[in-house]
């Protein structure tokens, strides 16, 4: 089943090897996509560092280091020096919790500084509108407005100066220089009027701008805090599949064997863990005794319980429903199927998208030039409106630095790709980044492995016929006992499927038995020696072929079943022919559908093996495929992937084997079954843990819907502030004497994230 390992020996040169660590740590400080690029930057320049990446919708930093040449701490230590910090403490796993936890501390200071801030600056509007004039008026005015800048805002302005400390800027930057420049302005106004009244100017006050600025700045980042907090549920659900505690049962000093509850990070493996109705499977593992139906649902997708009993493989997080099992531990903790899960989809979430590069790159220098073009904006007001320049320039100036909104940028992609990834977890499509993401909407050829694809992965009986020579079976051999008792000493795994079809017959002694490579077993029962085997074994082994004797039923079935595509076990002597057993690999319930989608969007269907052509054409045709290959080695596979991506083709390349691996690895997108092996997964960039191949349709959807979204914010993030800058800096004043609020602006920037996060959550719908 699915495996992921947090390191990896990775060749450098000569004899050295190097581990190679990846990690996610949780950030604090970011506000940003300016803070994003300065995390990044910080993290990208620690030696040993290969890749960073930093989400500002998760708050987390994807790391992969060499942790031969670097340590968490030194990549704390770069991050305090860009002027943010990491949290290094405690393992990968609790990752996802100090990231919560700490966006439960900061949330609630942030709700009590909103709440505050709005309550004052409401204040504040009431005065100013209802009130024209009233004692002190100013000074009532200033103080209000004081609290709400320097303790409400106060986070604006230690952001911002630690990032001027370190030479740098980012949207703290952009809401200080305004918020000071209209208090400190307004506080000017009010100490010294007669600057302006000697002039026949009024000395205006803007002590509600600079509140109410602050004000929608913080209800816009706490209702975005909000819906970020939303786009990260799957890895809460998922996390929350996981019990806290476990009941086990242990042996004593003395021998006997007791019942405890533990803590579920308390389980080893070995441990035999009882496992209650209602309660969540805490390992994985196979059940030793009693059986009950096990919900499967949150793991693969699938709403139907599954009947456990002993020898039955159970996973961690899933719900045991009515009755009670004893479970033998394999996998505990970190080492389960679902904590593989859970780190894939936090990787996949911290991920980039293609898409990213561009906004990263506009982010890196987004604060800089909205700060030139309010000095220009303040300048050309001075220069060419002399009578009031100066006022309308600052307020001009602050508008501008209010309305730009570098965060509606920073959120446009990663937002949609948690949401997008967080959706595929849930249906239980594990998507490993973003990148992958995007890609899968592009993809229009599918190529399939046949066996564990197309197919179930084990061969079943399908039908028999049998022939004892006599008129009454009673009178007979038992040849259904004989058979059970000779395929129960072959270990082919034909032999596997005829024995479970069998199940029930009577075991009887064999002698003298042989197992014959490639085509069949023989052995003696009661004196008489009888072969199992295929029709080669048979004209092997009968100089005359099919003996005379044989029943022309017999006969015939075998021949049209090969036909069919069949694979046939017969069951013989020199005398007769006694049965033909017809076993073949049935396809999944869901692959024609699953194909026939597929088709009807456009994407080409094809499917490859190693089988014979008859048996391959059989599947094909019954699962609606056209095109297909057989008697395909792994490099044929990988060499046909090859042939249509040169032809043009976007290809999706889906198998479950080890043979499948070069063909995933060569695939525009690797899909693997869940059920398949670890190769495969590794191989591949997407893993469908249901192995259901409806799934594909499905996720080629979401990968549609998720880049449709991108596109939608990245273009009003953009468009938004290409139209609103130039208006708050006065452009439309000259033709209809319209210039933008300082109150409005900070509305209309607190809003344009919150909708850019709003649009993204389309997607968990």
């Amino acid at each position: 089943m699915l495996s992921l390992s947090p390191c990896r020996l990775k060749n450098t040169g000569g004899n050295k090897m190097s581990k190679i660590a990846k990690r996610n740590f949780p950030v604090q400080g970011l506000g940003c996509a300016a803070c994003v690029a300065h995390v990044q930057n910080a993290l990208r320049g620690v030696r040993g560092v290969s890749r960073a990446d930093v989400s500002l919708a998760s708050n987390m930093a994807s790391v992969e280091y060499d942790a031969e040449a670097c340590t968490p701490g030194e990549l704390r230590e770069a991050v305090r020096n860009a002027g943010y910090d990491l949290v290094v403490d405690g393992d990968e796993d609790d990752a996802d919790s100090d990231s919560d936890s700490l966006h439960e501390i900061s949330y609630r200071k942030l709700k009590k500084d909103t709440w505050t801030a709005v309550v004052l600056a409401g204040t504040l509007m009431l005065l100013c509108m209802a009130f024209k004039d009233f004692p002190y008026k100013g000074y009532v005015l200033w103080a209000l407005a004081t609290p709400v800048v320097f303790v409400c805002g106060g986070r604006f302005f230690s952001a911002a100066w630690r990032q001027l400390r370190h030479g740098r800027s980012n949207m703290d930057t952009l809401v200080a220089l305004s918020v000071t420049i209209s208090y400190l302005f307004s506080v000017f106004n009010l100490l010294f009027p007669q600057v302006w009244t000697s002039r026949g100017l009024e000395a205006h006050l803007y002590f509600e701008s600079s509140a109410t600025i602050v004000a929608f700045i913080l209800l816009g980042r706490l209702l975005e805090e909000k819906a970020k907090h939303g786009t990260t549920d799957s890895i809460r659900k998922l996390r929350g599949l996981q019990p806290s505690t476990v009941t086990v049962r242990r042996s004593s000093c003395d021998g006997t064997v007791n019942e405890m509850r533990i803590p579920a990070k308390s389980v080893i493996k070995g441990d035999t863990v009882v496992v209650k109705p209602g309660e969540r499977v805490p390992v994985d593992g196979t059940v030793t005794a009693g059986e009950s139906y096990v919900d499967e649902s949150m793991l693969t997708g699938e709403p139907v319980a599954e009947l456990k009993t002993a020898g039955s493989k159970v996973f961690s997080g899933t719900v045991n429903q009515k009755g009670s099992f004893d479970v033998l531990a394999e996998k505990t903790g970190s080492d389960t199927v679902l904590s593989s899960i859970i780190r894939m989809v936090r990787d996949a979430q911290g991920s980039k998208a293609p898409i990213q590069n561009l906004v990263d790159k506009v982010a890196a220098v987004f604060v800089p030039a909205i700060i030139v073009t309010a000095l220009s904006a303040f300048l050309c007001w001075v220069i060419f409106s002399p009578e009031n320049g100066l006022t309308h320039g600052l307020l001009a100036m602050v508008t501008v630095l209010v309305i730009a909104c570098p965060c509606s940028l920073g959120l446009a992609t990663p937002t949609a790709v948690i949401a997008g990834i967080g959706k595929g977890a849930e249906c239980g499509i594990l998507i490993k980044d973003a990148g992958s993401l995007e890609v899968a909407g592009k993809v229009d050829a599918v190529v399939l492995d046949k066996t564990g694809t197309v197919t179930e992965g084990h061969p079943e009986v399908v039908d028999s016929v049998w022939d004892c020579g006599y008129t009454s079976p009673e009178d007979g051999p038992d040849l259904r006992s004989i058979l059970y008792s000779l395929e129960l000493k072959s270990e082919h795994p034909l032999a596997e499927a005829i024995v479970n079809s069998l199940r029930g017959a009577e075991r009887m002694e064999v002698d003298s038995f042989e197992s014959i490579t490639g085509m069949g077993i023989k052995g003696c029962v009661n004196g008489t020696e009888y072969y199992a085997g295929s029709p080669d074994l048979l004209r092997s082994t009968l100089e005359d072929g099919i003996p005379a004797a044989s029943s022309p039923a017999v006969v015939q079935s075998m021949n049209a079943w090969l036909k069919e595509g069949n694979t046939v076990t017969l069951l013989f002597n020199e005398k007769r022919l006694y049965a033909v057993i017809a076993i073949a690999d049935r396809i999944k319930a869901t692959s024609r559908p699953a194909v026939m989608t597929l088709r009807r969007m456009g994407i080409e269907v094809h499917m490859l093996t190693g089988d014979d052509r008859v048996t391959a054409e059989k599947v094909a045709s019954e699962a609606g495929i056209v095109s297909v290959k057989a008697n395909m080695l792994p490099q044929d596979k990988a060499m046909f992937v090859k042939e249509l991506q040169d032809a043009g083709k976007c290809v999706a390349m889906v198998g479950d084997g080890i043979n499948d691996s070069a063909a995933l690895a060569q695939a525009d997108l690797g899909i693997s079954m869940g059920k398949g092996s670890d190769i495969a997964m590794d191989s591949s960039m997407v893993t469908i843990v249901s192995s259901d191949l409806e799934k594909i349709p499905e996720m080629a959807r979401l990968s549609k819907r998720t880049v449709r979204i991108i596109r939608q914010n990245l273009f009003w993030a953009f468009i938004y502030n290409v139209l609103a800058v130039p208006v708050a800096a006065g452009v439309l004043y000259p033709f209809n004497g319209f210039l933008l609020n300082p109150m409005i602006a900070a509305a209309c920037m607190a809003m344009s994230s919150v909708c850019v996060v709003s649009n993204s959550l389309r997607l968990r719908r």
